[in-house]
């Protein structure tokens, strides 16, 4: 049976496990990252979580909802959990210096395993696509691993623009007549 689930996967869905893995072994590693380049996870694992609502629930019913409120505290919990005073805003370059953490790998992990633990799920049991109780925990645990990273990547945005700001504070004062 695994043999056929196996064989039956796409190979953009390897591809796709390829580049996490990569990425996650990239945040592994205290390194410089532009803010752009800060974007792309979060916006990868939100477009994978929101494709796994709309392709085997859709975005009607119980599964936006559910979605929503996992996201609003996953983001709330990252936003609680990341530390502030580990996260350098580097204005000049439009970066920061992040400390390295396996957390990436482990989330988008849990997020590629269960999006792939659902699919075959529902081949194998369509039903569960209108069953309530099967929705409602699914949508809020890809809602809940979508927060995790935009709250992350909003908190360092925020270190980041409170940096800014100061910066921008002292060059006004700096330039103020005495």
């Amino acid at each position: 049976m695994l043999q056929q689930i196996f064989s039956h996967t796409p190979l953009y869905v390897w591809a796709i496990l390829g580049f996490l893995v990569y990425r996650g072994v990239l945040a592994s590693r205290a390194r410089e990252v532009t803010l752009r380049k800060l974007c792309i996870i979060p916006i990868v694992m939100l477009a994978l979580s929101l494709s796994g609502v709309h392709g085997s629930f859709g975005f009607d019913g119980v599964a936006p909802f559910a979605w929503a409120i996992g996201a609003l505290a996953g983001a709330a919990l990252a936003w609680t959990l990341t530390d502030a005073r580990k996260i350098v805003a580097i204005p000049e370059r439009i970066s920061v210096q992040r400390p390295g953490s396996w957390v990436p790998l482990i989330l988008m992990m849990s997020i590629f395993c269960m999006k792939y633990a659902v699919a075959v799920t529902l081949a194998i049991a369509p039903a569960y696509a209108h069953a309530t109780g099967f929705i409602a925990p699914v949508c809020l645990a890809y809602g809940c691993f979508s927060g995790l990273f935009l709250g992350g990547l909003l908190r360092t945005v925020a270190v980041y623009r409170a940096v800014q700001m100061e910066g921008w504070g002292q060059t006004r004062r700096g330039n103020a007549p005495q």
